[in-house]
């Protein structure tokens, strides 16, 4: 694709595929919700995820699991600030914050993000449009159906892919007439927000058919809900290997990022699906 991430140094997408590590600074988000609650466990673990071989640290505070309660902003941007703050000048990868809130997304930009990772990317706030305009950085639109807190109550589509695909490009038109370059979106179809088991695996297998959008392509299957009812496993942390089928079916249907809480082991899964699917030259 060639699509450059800025600050702190150019990350190009093209054949690698690119690690997006998870940093929730939440107490209640899904599989690691209070673990990483505090600026020091969390800068801790982002530089341990850099150092798994993360290619960008994805820095939330607010969860969006199923069911989940909305924050205030002055909540959030207490919780991902600091963090924030304290990362930019001690990693040499780009830092994204993961928020549906224009004023977070500016503050943390202020702070040392570089790009914007908007979960309620559909349809788009025409301000966290114009902030990631504003300051020249990628913007992250994912597809969700409803909100979080009432999203997976018995989601229905009458054409699932069709119905993605026609949101995100709505909101890629609201971005780009925001003044966000056309190279500088990212498109994701939202795993698990408004969505059944069914829908999950439906995605996954149709995922090519987002290339149609022209935009970079970035999934989330992490520890997700629909791989723990396949394998009959509640705990997400109990997830690893089929979160590993998912992220390596990613790849193989043409992800070009995909947004993981086990960096080394998906490292690893990344380096060899690539040069099995890519004939990447690490």
């Amino acid at each position: 694709m060639g699509l450059k991430l800025n600050q702190p140094e150019n990350l190009t997408i093209s054949k690698k595929t690119l690690l997006m590590g998870v940093l929730n600074v939440t107490p209640d988000s899904f599989s690691d919700g209070g673990l990483f609650l505090g600026e020091t466990r969390a800068v801790e673990w982002a530089l341990r995820m850099a150092q798994d071989g993360a290619d960008i640290i994805d820095v939330g505070g607010e969860s969006t699991r199923p069911g989940s309660a909305y924050i205030s902003i002055d909540e959030e941007l207490e919780r991902v600030i600091p963090v924030i703050r304290e990362l930019s000048p001690r990693l040499n990868i780009p830092i994204s914050v993961d928020t549906s809130k224009s004023e977070v997304a500016r503050q943390a930009i202020e702070a040392g993000a570089g790009i914007i990772n908007n979960i309620m990317g559909t349809p788009l706030d025409r301000n966290m449009a114009a902030v990631a305009a504003e300051f020249d950085i990628p913007l992250i639109l994912m597809h969700i159906k409803g909100k979080p807190n009432t999203m997976q109550k018995n989601p229905v589509y009458a054409d699932l892919m069709g119905e993605i695909i026609s949101a995100l490009r709505d909101s890629i038109a609201v971005a780009e007439a925001a003044g966000v370059k056309a190279e500088k979106i990212i498109i994701d179809p939202g795993l698990g927000f408004g969505k059944t088991v069914s829908h999950n695996i439906e995605i996954l297998k149709r995922l090519r058919e987002l290339k149609a959008l022209g935009k970079p392509i970035l999934v989330g299957p992490s520890r997700k809900a629909f791989i723990g009812a396949i394998l009959g496993v509640d705990n997400p942390r109990e997830r690893l290997m089929g979160t590993a089928a998912a992220v390596a079916a990613s790849i193989a249907n043409g992800a070009d990022i995909v947004r993981v809480h086990d960096v080394k082991e998906m490292a690893e899964l990344c380096k060899v699906a690539d040069k099995i699917l890519k004939l990447c030259n690490y």
